[in-house]
């Protein structure tokens, strides 16, 4: 069977590119989006309003608050663990410690810069003081230029990109008027989404994993939305979002096609979580419309820790964990559909056949 996934990668790859198979080839995975991916940046951010630095985030795996959205571990994690990697640290984090003398050199096992509240749009929540993705690269950008990430390490990792989710939810705010419509927006996003794998390929990207977005338009936050619908999925936004997958998705495919000796895989996130929403007792869930922890409607009109929050027995159950996040069961499922999945949840090949991987330049 692996002679046989080898076989497939060979044909998929440029001519400029040998492959070979071996086992666990990736050293390395960076990370760059929203709260999706954030493990923690946006706390040591101090001007920056969205945190989940406080109880009870964390509770499940690491007993503590990691400032990720959720109550344990997300799909970056996961992935690093099928590897047999360490997770990866916030680059917040570690630069500050480089900076005040207390780390010696930056991780060889990869770097997350994800910043929760972040889009691909540059203004959005940009008052919250969160980063967006080009500044995310930027970041990376300069470790590259002072030599703190060594180039062999960048072309054998992994890098991982997943963003827009509030991009599409703030269109649907009251508080400004859209200048543009849906499809001119989306468009714009994709715009920035193809700037993103412009620059990382030219610093030395050769193993790019996109992720769409899931369905927004079903997240208890929606209460939030004056006139969304609370019996049902907010159809409009949900619209909104596969405008944006379904030409992700053709972004994705052009990679290795523009780009000599890279390789891009999409990860069908919405496909995997509609099927939770259509099916959850296949997969445990008992609760796929509430949040575990929040309170008001749907569980989304307060943030889970804070005032008033109620929070939920059992979090295995619940589909959603927060207004907005996914629980740690969630992401698991997930991880294991773009880890071993087929072409439904991810393509052209899934994570542990590109891991598998080996890239190298004749």
């Amino acid at each position: 069977m692996e002679k046989l996934i080898c076989t497939v990668l060979l044909l998929l790859a440029p001519p400029v590119v040998v492959a070979a198979c071996s086992s666990n080839h990736v050293p390395a995975i960076f990370v760059f989006g929203d709260s999706i991916f954030d493990a923690g940046n946006n706390h040591f951010n101090k001007n920056c309003t969205a945190q989940a630095d406080f109880p009870p985030y964390g509770s499940s795996f690491f007993h503590r608050p990691t400032g990720r959205f959720t109550n344990g571990r997300t799909v970056v994690d996961f992935i690093s663990q099928f590897i047999g990697i360490d997770l990866q640290k916030p680059y917040m984090e570690v630069h500050l410690e480089f900076l005040n003398g207390t780390r010696k050199q930056y991780p060889t096992n990869g770097i997350n810069f994800a910043s929760a509240g972040s889009g691909v749009l540059q203004g959005t929540n940009k008052l919250w003081g969160v980063t967006p993705i080009q500044e995310q690269l930027q970041q990376f950008q300069a470790l590259v230029g002072q030599k703190h990430v060594d180039k062999n390490l960048i072309q054998k990792s992994l890098f991982f990109f997943e963003s827009g989710s509030n991009d599409i939810y703030n269109y649907f705010l009251p508080f400004d008027s859209p200048t543009l419509d849906p499809d001119a927006y989306v468009q714009a996003m994709l715009t920035e989404v193809g700037s993103v794998i412009d620059l990382v390929y030219k610093l030395g990207a050769r193993q790019i994993a996109v992720f769409s977005l899931g369905p927004i338009g079903c997240v208890p936050a929606r209460a939030l939305i004056p006139g969304a619908p609370i019996e049902r999925c907010f159809g409009r936004m949900n619209v909104m979002v596969k405008k944006y997958n379904k030409r992700l998705e053709i972004l994705v495919n052009d990679i290795p096609v523009r780009y000599p000796g890279a390789i891009g895989v999409y990860g069908a996130v919405y496909e995997a979580v509609q099927h939770f929403l259509q099916t959850p007792a296949r997969y445990g869930f008992v609760n796929v419309t509430n949040a575990c922890c929040g309170d008001g409607t749907l569980g989304g009109l307060v943030q889970c820790g804070q005032d008033g929050y109620k929070i939920c027995s059992n979090p295995n159950e619940f589909l959603f964990w927060d207004y907005f996040h996914p629980t740690e069961q969630t992401y698991k499922l997930i991880s294991k559909a773009l880890w071993g999945g087929k072409k439904p949840r991810i393509r052209p090949v899934n994570l542990k056949s590109l891991v598998n991987l080996t890239i190298s330049h004749v």
